[in-house]
């Protein structure tokens, strides 16, 4: 067995089975991966992979057990080089930060500064995306931490770290109605055209389920994944927007006005997720601690220890 093998067999299922795109991860050719997948399941002495001619279509019951394990492998291979990193060059290595547009452009730039400012050899990257798809970043590898709202607690490879909490305001053009109502309510925003976030992202769920529980159903003419997207269409006249707090800055937004709705909508909680299997270097509990405070690298240890019994 080789960990190539392992990695040849994991990659072609997370492509559900399209082996092309899994030599293209891969920089390989498919007769290649489909010769080492061949080979691994003669050595093992069962089937991984359920066969139609030439195309995989299915994974065999075994096959879920030994794609598990060698997930596994992969996983506590990568942690060993990390671990050897850490201790042989305490200062340098790779952050991979996966998050979405509003926490990367407004959550965490102070936290970026101060901690290339600690860690200057680090080499930070940050991805972003949905928080399925960034959730999936970290239980793949390709990531060390997701930062998130929504979505990222169903990843149950991933550990859930509450960071924050934080709530909506609605922005309108200056002069707006909705400037001179005594008090916001639900009932006032649902007689405008509204742009807010996709479904995916930021909070959504708790705009809807807002608007549910008082019988409202509001008009959303657009929708977009990037705050500065939603401030930019409200400009334009299109509608309101309903908008993350933080990613509104009357500085800079100054052909804008915000109205507080922390009274309309439930709170949302930004979390970090780790996978419960990996080594983090030790740079990346300085980094957490820079984002949430209360989370030092003695309780993230712990969370970490707990998840593994």
């Amino acid at each position: 067995m080789k960990l190539q093998q392992f990695r040849y067999l994991c990659e072609v299922a997370n492509q559900k089975f399209n082996l092309s795109k899994a030599a293209q991860k891969l920089h390989t050719s498919q007769p290649a991966i489909s010769k080492q997948i061949q080979l691994l399941e003669e050595e093992l002495g069962v089937l991984i992979f359920v066969r139609n001619g030439k195309r995989l279509t299915q994974i065999t019951p075994p096959g879920q057990i030994i794609i598990q394990i060698a997930k596994k492998i992969l996983q506590e291979t990568e942690n060993l080089k990390k671990a050897a990193q850490d201790y042989a060059h305490e200062t340098d290595g790779t952050l991979t930060i996966a998050t979405t547009h509003t926490q990367a452009r407004y959550a965490l730039p102070p936290i970026i500064k101060r901690f290339t400012a600690l860690h200057p050899k680090v080499r930070l990257i940050l991805r972003q995306g949905s928080p399925t798809q960034i959730s999936a970043l970290v239980t793949s590898g390709e990531a060390d931490i997701a930062i998130a709202t929504e979505a990222i607690e169903h990843f149950q490879e991933l550990i859930m770290l509450p960071c924050y909490q934080w709530n909506r305001c609605i922005v309108t053009p200056p002069g707006h109605a909705l400037l001179k109502e005594k008090e916001l309510t639900l009932e006032a925003i649902s007689r405008y055209p509204i742009i807010t976030y996709d479904f995916a992202f930021t909070g959504r769920s708790k705009i809807n389920q807002a608007f549910e529980n008082k019988k409202l159903v509001p008009n959303v003419v657009l929708t977009a994944i990037d705050s500065d997207v939603i401030k930019t269409y409200v400009e334009l006249g299109l509608g309101i927007g309903i908008l993350a707090k933080m990613a509104f800055d009357p500085k800079r937004d100054d052909q804008l006005r915000a109205i507080d709705a922390d009274h309309l909508f439930e709170p949302s909680t930004t979390r970090i997720g780790i996978s419960r299997n990996s080594y983090l270097q030790s740079f990346v509990f300085d980094f957490i601690e820079m984002f949430a405070p209360h989370l030092d690298k003695t309780s993230v240890q712990e969370k970490l220890k707990n998840s593994r019994t």
